[in-house]
């Protein structure tokens, strides 16, 4: 596949545009939203497409500023949390990146979807554009290290 950018506006196509890079990882994938609430972390389709990549031994790593929302609309999430709690690492953000509103996947270092803002839904997708995503990258990375931890399998707290 060659490098494709596809811009959107619409809630139906950051959700096709988010399976189709949970669809294609297979070793990373690093996430950041202030509390996913539009993600459908609790559907049965993200669950199948989660689970498909833990068990091929990928990695997942995510970032939130409130986990309320993952944890009391996202059982499957939870569920899934317990069966590869060691492949899933999640964090909270501190009191400093509160300010932070976009939102985005990254899948192997390739493939990004991306809302400008959590509040609207017009953003990116890249597919097969490593290039575009380094800013992403060093975006992600400054905000992990700079988060501590969040939801366990055993306990509630994102």
């Amino acid at each position: 596949m060659d490098r494709l950018v596809i811009p959107f506006t619409t809630r139906a196509e950051f959700q096709q545009h988010l399976a189709t890079c949970l669809s294609r990882a297979e070793q990373t994938l690093q996430m950041f939203d202030p509390d996913y609430s539009i993600w459908e972390l609790g559907s049965s389709a993200t669950d199948a497409q989660l689970r498909r990549f833990l068990h091929g031994g990928g990695r997942l790593q995510l970032v939130a500023h409130d986990g309320k929302h993952v944890e009391r609309s996202a059982p499957r999430f939870l569920r899934l949390l317990q069966d590869y709690g060691h492949l899933i690492e999640v964090r909270r953000t501190n009191a400093q990146l509160r300010q932070l509103t976009d939102s985005f996947c990254i899948g192997d270092q390739r493939d990004i979807v991306r809302r400008f803002h959590a509040d609207h839904f017009r953003g990116e997708a890249v597919f097969n554009g490593p290039q575009d995503l380094q800013i992403s990258l060093e975006r992600f990375l400054t905000i992990w290290i700079e988060s501590g931890p969040g939801l366990y399998a055993n306990s509630t707290g994102l």
